[in-house]
């Protein structure tokens, strides 16, 4: 009787050593288990600062080399000089497809007194067959109050369009300040430095240009300079 006894007991402490080690296991799995909720979520990439795709870090470092010295006024417009050029699409293999809209914005004073970049744009700019929608922003409208840029910006372009800008360094340092520099991806900076001993507006040391071309850098922004 006892023996009946002690193998019933032995059987029963089996079956609850069994039964703990599935429900240990089963917690197990449940516990490592990937969210569903969370694996629906969509996964985006921001253009803002420390959340730019490593595809475009990428390209920013295969941008072209800045010139440490300003070019004379013929050779910054001449074939050769334009060839060094690398446009942020070729960099990154982008048929500009993805994107819910493109656009172009040329910014500075009128044209009077500043060149248009709009029609370079569209002869050398690799837009490969997209459309793109340009605008022409003069900063500062005869009798009338200045346009700031951040605000045009924040107004009328979106963080998942494709946008490509040419703009002076004032207006440049303003979007900086106010990070509406952010939503601009491709950008071709016109930095006039001082000649010769004579100080005019709107020019600068070559030096400033320098570092603000390299901050520009830091934003994530694809930035070439402009000399045209």
């Amino acid at each position: 009787m006892r023996k009946v006894f002690s193998h019933r007991m032995m059987l029963l402490a089996l079956f609850l050593a069994s039964f703990t080690l599935i429900s240990s296991t089963s917690t197990e799995q449940q516990e490592t288990k990937p969210d569903p909720l969370a694996m629906n979520k969509p996964f985006t990439q921001r253009k803002l600062l420390g959340y730019v795709p490593e595809a475009k870090k990428a390209a920013l470092q295969n941008l072209e080399d800045v010139l440490l010295e300003p070019p004379r006024a013929a050779s910054g417009k001449s074939r050769v000089y334009l060839k060094r050029t690398k446009y942020l699409p070729d960099l990154m293999g982008d048929s500009l497809e993805s994107y819910p809209r493109r656009v172009f914005i040329d910014v500075g004073l009128p044209q009077k007194d500043g060149g248009s970049g709009t029609d370079w744009f569209k002869k050398r700019y690799p837009t490969r067959n997209k459309n793109f929608e340009m605008y022409k922003i003069e900063t500062v409208a005869e009798g009338g109050p200045q346009i700031e840029m951040s605000d045009w910006l924040r107004k009328n372009v979106k963080e998942e369009e494709y946008v490509v800008m040419k703009a002076e360094a004032e207006e440049v340092e303003e979007m900086m300040r106010s990070k509406a520099i952010r939503l601009v991806d491709e950008l071709f900076l016109e930095c006039k430095p001082q000649q010769g001993s004579m100080k005019r507006k709107n020019r600068r040391a070559y030096w400033e240009c320098l570092a603000l071309y390299g901050k520009l850098r830091d934003e994530g922004v694809a930035v070439h300079q402009w000399w045209g």
